[in-house]
């Protein structure tokens, strides 16, 4: 179980369980009546209607992108200044050996360094335990977006969990999971009140460069110099969530809405790695994101089910892991109602 897994700015209500029931073929037919009515009031046919109805949601598609795209764009050059405004003119041995650590990486990651957000040289400099730095990490993400902590979800995962994990992804790198949508009893068009909704989302693993071993002369537990090299650190990770539909028109130009770092800078020296998700805004200064916070706290739910195989415990493999091989070794065999049998399932509340 991740240790510390929390929302960032309230905790997560229960989910009450439900027998599922899912029934799409029956859709088209059931509101043919009132598609026909609302194409006759626009002067067009059901089939020009949903035309253009997929041509407006392209197209907002479009300009949601193209903003995101301008924004990341600015942030990269306002930190790409920054960096070069802090370059120091001397090269001095003595100054570089009392200089805190860079935040800059100087390997090929394209990820943001840990010590961004957390001062690695003074974690370091005394000990810290694993419990420690977990709260450091929750705190600092609970302050974010104006101390509500809104898009932005962490935890603190114990290396071997973590490792299981891994494992898992480098193998089965991508996946499809659900999420159940509760019915609240109106009529819209999506579908009468008394069915259930799911919403899709693709996942898939990405493994960059590894961190350095942290640079410190002295073990803070062992209270002596090390005498041999330390161990290294697993690779970083990543693990993006995009909705199916978003995934199946752009492919690997398909905005992620939620995107999860496992930084393991800590791994060896405290056998920790914290992660850390980030949920794409939804439009420039509006305070909105692409997806809400419970939402976010499902997918790194699901992850944990599907990926830690063996359960925290290490127990034999279950359903959700027969259902992920099935996914990659023999698709054939994949069924999508056994997928959504596995929504039925009540998250802890931490």
């Amino acid at each position: 179980m991740f240790r510390s897994l929390r929302l960032c700015s309230r905790p997560l209500t229960h989910l009450s369980r439900r027998n599922l029931h899912v029934d799409t073929s029956a859709f088209e037919s059931k509101y043919a009546d009132k598609l026909q009515q609302r194409a006759l009031e626009r002067g067009l046919s059901v089939s020009e209607l949903k035309l253009k109805a997929k041509e407006k949601q392209e197209a907002e598609r479009l300009q949601l992108r193209k903003k995101l795209e301008e924004e990341r764009a600015a942030q990269r050059s306002a930190q790409a200044s920054e960096s070069r405004s802090t370059v120091s003119s001397s090269s001095s041995k003595t100054l570089a050996a009392t200089e805190p650590i860079s935040s800059e990486r100087k390997d090929k990651s394209p990820i943001k360094p840990l010590n961004s957000f957390l001062n690695l040289e003074k974690v370091l400099s005394s000990p810290h335990k694993p419990e420690q730095i977990a709260s450091l990490w929750t705190a600092y993400h609970a302050s974010r977006s104006g101390g509500t902590g809104r898009g932005y979800v962490c935890a603190s995962v114990p290396l071997d969990l973590y490792q299981r994990m891994a494992d898992v992804g480098s193998k089965y790198p991508s996946f499809v999971v659900p999420i159940r949508r509760p019915s609240t009893g109106a009529n819209t068009d999506l579908g009468a009140g008394e069915q259930n909704a799911y919403e899709f989302y693709y996942l898939q693993w990405a493994f960059h460069d590894a961190p350095p071993h942290p640079d410190v002369a002295i073990d803070p537990f062992a209270g002596k110099l090390s005498e041999a090299p330390p161990p290294s650190n697993p690779p970083i990770s990543t693990v993006l969530f995009t909705p199916l539909q978003e995934y199946k028109l752009r492919q690997s130009f398909a905005t992620p809405y939620l995107i999860t770092t496992n930084y393991t800078d800590l791994a060896r020296t405290h056998g920790t790695v914290l992660l850390r998700g980030e949920v794409t805004p939804a439009g420039s200064g509006s305070g909105n994101f692409m997806i809400s916070q419970e939402d976010a706290h499902l997918l790194l739910m699901a992850l944990q089910r599907f990926y830690l195989w063996g359960g925290v415990s290490g127990s034999q493999e279950g359903e959700p892991q027969r259902l992920l091989k099935l996914f990659h070794e023999t698709p054939e065999q994949f069924k999508w109602e056994d997928l959504l049998k596995t929504v039925d399932w009540v998250p802890d509340s931490h």
